[in-house]
């Protein structure tokens, strides 16, 4: 019998069409995307017009991605979706670091760095010292833990914002903590920043009416055997937009002092000019199930 390519119909022939996948998971899911796609089109009366943006839309971000750009992720992280997915995924245990999201500029490898070292390679902006120890939720120090740090410099850029400008690895370094699960580490106090605006998405931010900023922030990824890993961030307390993030990842918890320090014995000891800024973040792991 012919099948009737009605509104109705479609969606039923659709959703039947999956019928037959063979990963459970993927089934689940394609199910759930169909139809709550299909029920949005009928809701919203998409047009054919509008629907042809929309494509062009999607083409023009996959067309904006590159080695050291994730268009893709940007538009996800400005509809909420990756605030979001992190939230249903990141139940973590009290105690435990918050996560948040990863963000569209973790697209080249850290070079690994030793305790102590400089990660801002240009200079120039306000210097601060950051340190804390990788924990168990206990308070068992977490030796080896490996810690992966990538931020913006004090003027808003990331290093794969500027080949020409900034040395590749400006602003990242891969640390491991010592005995005591301790690490630090030396830079500039990074700047809030416009997220890319020349693309896809920059286009939706002008289209809403939406500013483009995130307030400043260190990135953080911390891993060690047995231990679920955590991507986080801290962010700069008393600093712009932290009530308005572009991307929505603000959490309370991840606010910290980076505090005005007049201290020349300290400022000795960590190798910086004196008066710095100092930021203590401690990274609270959970046992791997």
């Amino acid at each position: 019998m012919t099948t009737d390519a009605t509104g109705a119909d479609v969606t039923e022939q659709a959703l039947a069409s999956l019928r037959a996948t063979a990963d459970p998971r993927l089934r689940e899911l394609l199910t759930g995307l169909v139809r709550h796609l299909h029920d949005f089109a009928r809701e919203t009366r998409l047009t054919q017009e509008e629907w042809e943006r929309a494509v062009a839309f999607l083409t023009a971000t996959g067309q904006a991605c590159t080695d050291t750009r994730q268009e893709f992720i940007l538009l996800s992280d400005v509809l909420g979706l990756s605030m979001l997915v992190e939230t249903v995924n990141g139940d973590r245990a009290p105690g435990a670091t918050e996560s948040t999201v990863l963000g569209p500029f973790h697209m080249t490898e850290s070079p690994v760095r030793r305790l102590g070292d400089d990660i801002d390679l240009v200079g120039g902006g306000e210097t601060c010292v950051v340190s804390g120890r990788v924990l168990a939720r206990d308070g068992t120090p977490l030796s080896g833990a490996v810690i992966d740090v990538w931020q913006a410099d004090d003027k808003g850029y990331y290093d794969v914002q500027q080949p020409g400008v900034q040395p590749a690895g400006n602003g990242r370094g891969l640390f491991t903590a010592d005995a005591e699960g301790s690490f630090w580490f030396r830079t500039c106090v990074p700047a809030a920043y416009p997220i890319p605006t020349d693309g896809p998405v920059g286009g939706l931010l002008r289209a809403t009416g939406r500013h483009p900023y995130r307030p400043a922030h260190i990135h953080f990824i911390a891993t060690a055997e047995g231990y679920t890993p955590v991507t986080t961030h801290i962010f700069v307390a008393g600093g712009e937009y932290l009530d308005s993030d572009a991307v929505f990842a603000v959490k309370r918890s991840l606010v910290h002092d980076f505090a005005e320090t007049d201290d020349p014995s300290l400022a000795g000891k960590f190798g910086v000019p004196n008066p710095f800024r100092l930021a203590r973040f401690d990274l609270v792991l959970e046992r791997a199930v």
